[in-house]
């Protein structure tokens, strides 16, 4: 009678991890890199579309008259990083769909004639929440250099636009393969740089450095410093932009300013714990909650590091590196109240007949900051504009707050990439945030703060 009860039990066990398997897993398992058997889904099924928000077609398969399948990018490079490519392996959207593009729920008589007759079933398309004319306007905003931009609504988290410089044609990917991927080849045509790309922040790390800093002093609007153009401690000098004195100032005139005498200031005041305790908070060092490919950023200050490393950390040099995405997130979440929703590209699944199979909906992560400091943020983003180094966005219109930042990088003085993260408003139509970093491109405030006009412009036309 045991080993009956036992074997019954094995038996319910079994059943219960198949179910499981099949309504949890299941994605999961064929969407594996390690999965061999991922093709042979596509003896069965013609790979589905990947649509725009709009409609409009990414990625779909063709059929030529001899019956041979190949996959077609209407719009060939704009798409490249996000959407991605299934031949060589798979990338981007044709990736992490690849499960749901070869499912077919077409209607059940019509897979029983298709299947009956020999013939293949049109497999499911995917809806994305990307946005033609937003992802046309930032690859021209971004012009000849390298980098990325991203583009977000703060509010429920839907990527709008994602684009990645140096980019690829998905159409001739198998032609260019060998060349794509040579050793002589290092400029990374098929690393995402919205998502993996790890860069310096520059002054766009004030954004957290300011929190902090409000963190420790609630007296932080008494904050005074007298600005010369340059701060020296422990033998170590920083220097402001092209050394500019900007003078007395208070913690929003730093900010506004990007002041880094100030902030060096300020980071020598900090508690070494409490802000790694922060950062750790905001995501660094750990996955970010998203659902494709993306790298985790780093911050390795702490009470160990010398007065230099804690000063050029303060003003977003030192070690520490983001990607463009997760500065994004930041700048979303502050514009959100301090509540960051989770980034997503797939609006639904919809069957061959545009009857929709499932739906994607907005998701909070968590609250990364209560709503006064996100206020007191929005507050210092908006002088940033008004006042400060991203003044060329004023008088739109539309209300744009954001941070210009500079990061130098390389072994020669003044090599330094473009920076800007911030967000728009305007009464009657959803916020959006954006991320825009140019690479070797000089001063934020020279070409990421156009590139990103250029979009909210684009927007809120």
């Amino acid at each position: 009678m045991v080993i009956t009860y036992l074997f019954l039990l094995l038996f319910l066990g079994l059943m219960v991890y198949l179910v499981y398997f099949q309504i949890k897993r299941s994605e999961d398992f064929i969407n594996s890199p390690y999965n061999t058997r991922q093709d042979s889904f596509s003896e069965q099924v013609i790979r589905g579309k990947i649509l725009a928000s709009g409609g409009e077609v990414l990625a779909e398969t063709v059929t030529d008259e001899n019956g041979t399948e190949s996959r077609s990018y209407p719009y060939e490079k704009l798409f490249a990083h996000v959407v991605g490519f299934s031949t060589n392996g798979k990338a981007g959207l044709e990736s992490t769909m690849n499960f749901h593009l070869l499912r077919s729920h077409a209607f059940i008589g019509e897979r029983v004639i298709q299947e009956l007759s020999g013939q293949k079933n049109e497999g499911d398309n995917v809806v994305t929440t990307l946005d033609v004319s937003l992802q046309e306007a930032a690859y021209q905003a971004l012009g000849n250099y390298d980098g990325a931009i991203l583009v977000m609504e703060p509010h429920t988290g839907k990527i709008l636009a994602m684009v990645s410089k140096p980019d690829y044609n998905p159409n001739t990917i198998a032609a260019d393969w060998d060349r794509i991927i040579s050793q002589d080849e290092n400029d990374s045509q098929l690393l995402n740089r919205a998502t993996q790309g790890l860069y310096p922040p520059g002054s766009t790390f004030k954004i957290i450095t300011t929190l902090e800093y409000m963190r420790e002093n609630p007296s932080y609007e008494q904050y005074s410093f007298d600005c010369d153009g340059t701060y020296t401690a422990s033998g170590t000098t920083i220097h402001c932009y092209r050394s500019i004195a900007h003078h007395e100032e208070d913690l929003m005139g730093s900010f506004a300013n990007s002041c880094n005498s100030s902030y060096a200031n300020i980071g020598l005041q900090l508690d070494a714990h409490q802000m790694n305790a922060l950062c750790s908070e905001l995501m660094f060092g750990e996955k970010l909650p998203v659902s494709f490919e993306s790298s985790a950023s780093r911050y390795s200050a702490d009470s160990d590091s010398s007065a230099s490393m804690i000063m050029e950390t303060a003003i977003g040099q030192g070690e520490t590196l983001v990607t463009p995405l997760h500065m994004l997130m930041l700048a979303s979440a502050i514009a959100n109240d301090g509540v960051l929703m989770k980034p997503y590209l797939v609006d639904h699944v919809e069957n061959n007949q545009g009857i929709e199979v499932k739906r994607y909906e907005p998701s909070e992560v968590r609250q990364l900051m209560d709503p006064k400091e996100a206020q007191v943020l929005q507050e210092y983003m908006s002088a940033v504009v008004t006042e400060g180094t991203a003044s060329a966005m004023s008088g739109a219109s539309y209300e744009a707050c954001g941070k210009t930042g500079s990061a130098e990088y390389g072994s020669k003085k003044g090599e330094s990439h473009a920076w800007f993260v911030g967000y728009a408003h305007q009464d009657g139509k959803e916020d959006i945030a954006v991320a825009v970093i140019a690479e070797g491109a000089g001063s934020g405030s020279g070409v990421a703060v156009p590139a990103a006009k250029k979009i909210f412009d684009a927007y809120y036309r």
